[in-house]
């Protein structure tokens, strides 16, 4: 890692301990999915105290980092034919997000078959001048990618690699297991309320990232809808 990336990384280590990361991604083709909207999401939810924000594609990255300096993790999503890997899959992603602002780059960290080897994406990521983030599924990936330079480790796709099986409570004994080896973990999937955040930092979690819980109103309206449709099917008119 160059002097630059250094001095970036003891930065964001001292920005983000202890943080609240918003997830400012709308759901897609939804309403909410316009670059004017995302930078609104951005600029609320610093107002709120979140101290990072995560922002989805480049033209959404270059906008909100004109709007603020707040750190971004960048990433960029595909839907690639030959590979389940979503999350920034290409060298030409972390070109292109480096230059739009980001601070940050998160990418796919799961061993499953892959466009770009994680490491080809984690050198690339320091060549630019950013700071690595890995998005894992499993401790021993997740402690492989620490031990090869990269800065946080989220525990993001946990629980996402079937989507047949997905649970419905965050991955806390993941956090615990990475934190117990010293590394910088972001708590990522399914930090759906106050408390489960908090809980995280009560692990040893570096910071929490929150997404749809507060970025995606459709989302947030199903939750009550449901919750109101279940009491209403069992409640005399």
């Amino acid at each position: 890692m160059s002097v630059v990336n250094q001095i970036l990384e003891q930065k964001l280590l001292l920005s983000l301990k202890h943080a609240l990361i918003a997830s400012c991604q709308p759901v897609d083709d939804g309403p909410m999915d316009k670059v004017v909207h995302v930078v609104a999401m951005a600029l609320a939810a610093i107002d709120g105290g979140a101290k990072g924000l995560r922002i989805e594609g480049v033209e959404n990255v270059t906008a909100v980092a004109k709007a603020t300096s707040t750190p971004i993790v960048g990433i960029v999503k595909r839907d690639l034919t030959d590979s389940p890997i979503r999350i920034t899959p290409f060298i030409d992603d972390v070109k292109a997000l480096a230059q739009a602002g980001a601070s940050i780059i998160a990418f796919d960290g799961t061993d499953r078959k892959r466009p770009t080897a994680m490491l080809d994406l984690l050198d690339a990521i320091h060549q630019h001048g950013c700071v690595a983030m890995a998005d894992c599924a499993d401790y021993e990936t997740g402690l492989m990618l620490a031990r090869h330079g990269c800065t946080f480790i989220g525990s993001t796709m946990s629980g996402y690699t079937d989507l047949n099986n997905t649970p419905n409570e965050p991955d806390y004994p993941l956090i615990s297991r990475w934190v117990e080896q010293g590394v910088n973990v972001i708590a990522e999937g399914r930090y759906n309320s106050p408390q489960r955040a908090a809980k995280a930092i009560e692990l040893g979690a570096f910071s929490v990232t929150v997404g749809s819980a507060i970025t995606r109103v459709e989302h947030i309206t199903q939750w009550f809808v449901g919750s109101i449709d279940n009491v209403a099917k069992t409640t005399p008119v």
